[in-house]
């Protein structure tokens, strides 16, 4: 009953909560690849996009204080959430089921020696790992299967706030 409450009475700190923890993720995201080592496959990079176009939807509704904004900002949220969840189901069904072939992307070396300096440059940015490595793990989940469950939570999270402002 409390949680629905918050969803009435505190829509902006539900928002401004989910753009932190977006960024949490992301930081977190940013320490597996720069101090652990951990190499992004296109996949991750792909998530993390939507990670940061939640973190900026749930931001900017959180800052107004309008109820149409909140809407708007909830709806975007859900889309966003709902296409981040899609790319990390993918990928943990890749991750279970691996391909014979690495399909998903190549390491640096193999782009350097396969292609000209101009398209390897664009690759980089786009990630270079294996999407069905798992590479890290948390409670028996990988960081997909993690990523999924967190853009299930936002998701939801939007869906409730867009149904409870709409009865408001």
């Amino acid at each position: 009953m409390f949680l629905i409450e918050w969803f009435d009475r505190a829509p902006r700190r539900l928002l401004a909560l989910a753009s932190v923890s977006c960024i949490g993720l992301l930081a977190f995201g940013l320490y597996l690849q720069h101090v652990l080592g951990l190499e992004p496959c296109p996949m991750c990079i792909v998530q993390r996009y939507a990670l940061v176009l939640v973190a900026v939807w749930s931001g900017l509704a959180a800052l107004s204080g309008r109820r149409g904004a909140w809407l708007l900002g909830g709806g975007l949220v859900l889309l966003t959430s709902a296409f981040g969840a899609f790319v990390a189901a993918r990928q943990s069904w890749l991750q279970w089921n691996p391909p014979e072939v690495m399909t998903c992307g190549r390491d640096l070396y193999g782009m350097i020696e396969a292609f000209p300096l101009q398209r390897v440059i664009p690759m980089v940015f786009k990630g270079s790992g294996d999407c069905s490595a798992v590479d890290w793990t948390f409670l028996g989940g990988s960081i997909a299967n993690w990523s999924f469950v967190a853009f299930v939570f936002f998701g939801l999270s939007a869906l409730a706030l867009i149904l409870r402002q709409r009865r408001a």
